[in-house]
């Protein structure tokens, strides 16, 4: 018997503690090597854990929705097993397993699970401190139902005492369902840079006419010489790097008493993703093109909707752009991603009646946001810097020459 352990893997300085989101495996099953048995969630990513040996789980140490920490313990593997010779393996109750992981709260005698569960069903007993293995499942090959963990955290019964359904309340039901901890850290950051940052706001409006017609005109040939479209979050990155050039401390930090001061440019560009919103970070933004930018936000976009965001994704950032305007928003003040101290909100673009030269027109009009903190940036840098970025796109050549 060859017996291979199965490790959390080493997390970031920053994330103390994981979560065990779904066993893809129970005990007895074959797996190959490297094939993914789990994934980990963590504050910011969601990793994957791979088999370290072809073989056969021969024990689950950690049920789905256990908290862990790097290099866990969380499953062994046998490698000279084959799967049709462990009927004796997979009859090891993965509930004696799992309740190493967590203390048992009313665990059912006559419990059988097969240690797999839904999403929802595993952040419910998680939440009330139990796990698959003290719940009999009664969906397919036993996996454990939302209605099978409500009905164990009401009253600790098995599903062949109790109905597998959620709690009835009549025509308003309600579903309790923890945060995930990338919610939670969100929530945390969000009241953090409220209560420790000075945020003040200020708006301008642009006219995205100028940009509008440079892309309507070169689109095609950009894509056919890059082979990624000509968006126009590009437009609106380099033209917040030019407002930064222009006014450092909206690219500036905090940090106790002192002004950090970034000689470089790496924006966060808010993407939204299954898990909840994600600001993976475009590096040295100055260095890039149009095109450079365009590859780069959609690969996040890509890596965001399969969890495949890294930490290195996610790390550092000395400003952040915010775009509403994908989902209609009109107008917004966005909260400042700390340590930053500034961030661009940007929103939909919509004809407007606007007023040129004394004569109402009608322009495609784009309102900023620029939220701001006040402990260090005055509103003159803020309302510069804005307008700085407005001229940038009412006149886009200046971004080629630099002006």
């Amino acid at each position: 018997m060859a017996i291979f352990e199965v490790k959390v893997p080493q997390l970031s300085e920053s994330v103390a503690e994981a979560t065990l989101l779904q066993w893809k495996k129970k005990v007895g099953d074959a797996v190959g090597q490297d094939e993914i048995l789990i994934e980990i969630e963590t504050d910011k990513v969601v990793l994957e854990v791979p088999s370290p040996s072809a073989g056969v789980i021969t024990e689950i140490v950690i049920a789905d929705g256990g908290t862990v920490v790097a290099e866990q313990l969380i499953a062994k593997i046998d490698s000279t097993a084959v799967a049709a010779a462990a009927p004796a393996a997979a009859a090891r109750a993965p509930a004696a397993a799992a309740a190493q992981a967590a203390p048992a709260k009313a665990a059912p005698s006559a419990a059988k699970s097969s240690g797999a569960a839904a999403p929802s069903a595993a952040k419910i007993l998680a939440e009330n401190n139990m796990t698959t293995g003290q719940v009999a499942g009664s969906g397919r090959d036993g996996r454990v139902t939302k209605g099978d963990a409500l009905n164990a955290v009401a009253g600790g019964s098995s599903s062949a005492a109790l109905p597998s359904a959620p709690i009835p309340l009549g025509n308003r039901p309600e579903e309790r369902v923890p945060m995930s901890r990338l919610r939670a850290r969100i929530a945390e950051r969000l009241l953090e840079s409220q209560a420790n940052n000075a945020i003040l706001t200020t708006f301008n409006e642009v006219n995205m006419a100028p940009v509008i017609a440079m892309r309507n005109k070169y689109k095609d040939q950009f894509e056919k010489v890059h082979g990624v479209k000509l968006g126009f979050m590009s437009f609106f990155v380099k033209a917040a790097t030019h407002a930064l050039k222009k006014f450092p401390l909206l690219n500036a930090s905090v940090d106790g008493n002192d002004i950090v001061y970034h000689g470089y440019f790496d924006i966060g560009i808010a993407v939204s993703s299954p898990r909840g919103l994600v600001v993976p970070i475009l590096r040295d933004v100055d260095q890039m093109n149009l095109a450079d930018i365009e590859k780069k936000i959609a690969e996040f976009g890509v890596k965001a909707r399969e969890g495949k965001l890294s930490l290195e994704d996610l790390t550092g950032g000395t400003f952040s752009i915010s775009n509403g305007g994908v989902f209609g928003s009109m107008l917004s003040t966005p909260i400042i991603n700390p340590p930053q101290s500034a961030i661009l909100g940007i929103h939909a673009t919509k004809e407007r009646a606007v007023v040129e030269n004394g004569q109402i027109v009608i322009r495609p009009i784009n309102y900023l946001a620029l939220s701001y903190d006040h402990r260090i940036i005055d509103g003159r840098e803020a309302v510069l810097g804005l307008v700085a970025m407005k001229d940038a796109l009412e006149d886009p050549s200046r971004l080629l020459l630099d002006l």
